[in-house]
């Protein structure tokens, strides 16, 4: 039975390994020592993983019998932008053999935790037996949670995570995250920052820290040169930013999203790996508002829009909410890709919003140039 065990966690391993060399022979990767390096790493958890189940899903004769007793230290994946943090996370999910597991973006997670509180919450009383609740309906639901862009940049979300994470932890829930900051640089100079240090030394006891050190931005080479902004509108203009997503999310499945925003939630109809697919009026015709933009800004690296139209002057609802969605993916550096019918300068010519739209021409403008390109997604 060990045998057999132990055979099948080899091919497990061989798996996550065999998929990272196939995309290098394939020209998908590059060869990369760091990289190689943190697939070991991934396939060492990987392994002892694979007869895990943590505290909340297991009673005491389940403790006795199961081999892996105490949750394996998770991993914190850190490193500047583009070196394949995210692609080696995705290898790991989809290869990991564990019943319960989530993929998440982690502002995604955060505003489904201040949307989860805000139903658990019965009175003032907030914090004290509300945490470890909803830590322990979240350790039901996953076991291993998989965090991409963790970065803390609110203090509402710096008092959270202590104690949620605390909570998750004491429940077996194993953790990996991906990162472009270190664990001491989190909510670098944040208010209140004192109270959040706790937070950063249970990262650190609780997850190995590697960060991967790769010389090349993979990400920027592998876009470099890519247009990103097509006109005039149709077929092929569509196929393109189709192909871009596909190219963006490594082919994985698309999926509906739907992100918690005060109380209530946006949709987003096409996701996949940290990329959001958009037509026109599904962003602005509906009744969105800066808030909304603000949640798809820092829940996704790179947006694409279709079916952009010129926007006659008595489309001002429209207009002012293209104005607002453009000023949020820009503040949070979101990589934009769009189809358009005419050039940015042409979008908004005529009425008496065309004079404000200037800034948003030249935003569009400077977001397909190789310099904002190369900056690092904040959220």
């Amino acid at each position: 039975m060990k045998r057999g065990k132990g055979l099948f966690c080899m091919k497990l391993m061989l798996n996550l390994r065999a998929q990272y060399e196939s995309r290098i022979a394939k020209g998908d990767l590059r060869p990369d020592p760091a990289q190689a390096e943190a697939v070991g790493i991934l396939e060492a958890l990987a392994g002892k993983l694979k007869n895990y189940r943590p505290a909340v899903a297991r009673g005491a004769l389940a403790n006795f019998f199961l081999e892996t007793k105490h949750p394996p230290q998770g991993l914190y994946l850190y490193g500047d932008v583009g070196r394949g943090k995210s692609m080696l996370m995705d290898l790991f999910f989809d290869s990991v053999d564990i019943k319960k597991k989530r993929r998440v973006h982690f502002h995604q997670f955060m505003l489904e935790v201040h949307a989860r509180l805000h139903k658990l919450q019965t009175g003032p009383e907030m914090a004290e037996g509300i945490l470890p609740r909803l830590a322990r309906d979240l350790a039901r639901e996953a076991w291993l949670l998989c965090f991409d862009e963790f970065h803390v940049g609110n203090i509402a979300d710096a008092m959270i995570l202590g104690r949620l994470f605390q909570s998750l932890f004491d429940y077996g829930v194993v953790v990996v995250a991906t990162s472009n900051w270190p664990p001491d640089e989190l909510y670098k100079n944040g208010l209140q920052r004192d109270r959040f240090l706790p937070f950063i030394d249970l990262i650190k006891q609780r997850m190995q820290i590697y960060k991967l050190a790769g010389a090349k931005d993979h990400r920027y080479e592998q876009m470099h040169g890519t247009q990103n902004y097509f006109s005039p509108l149709g077929a092929e203009a569509t196929a393109k930013l189709q192909a871009i997503f596909a190219q963006l999310s490594h082919g994985a499945p698309t999926e509906k999203v739907k992100l918690p925003v005060e109380h209530r939630e946006v949709e987003v109809p096409r996701a996949s790996r940290g990329v959001a697919f958009f037509n026109f009026e599904e962003l602005c015709t509906r009744p969105l508002g800066p808030a909304d933009f603000l949640a798809i800004a820092q829940c996704f690296s790179s947006v694409l829009i279709d079916q952009v139209p010129q926007l006659a002057p008595e489309r001002r609802n429209e207009i002012s909410r293209f104005t607002t969605l453009i000023d949020a993916l820009y503040e949070d550096k979101v990589k934009l890709y769009m189809a358009a019918a005419v050039a940015p300068e042409q979008l908004c010519a005529a009425g008496d919003q065309a004079f404000t739209f200037q800034r948003t021409v030249s935003r569009l403008v400077e977001m397909q140039s190789e310099e904002y390109r190369q900056k690092p997604h904040l959220s």
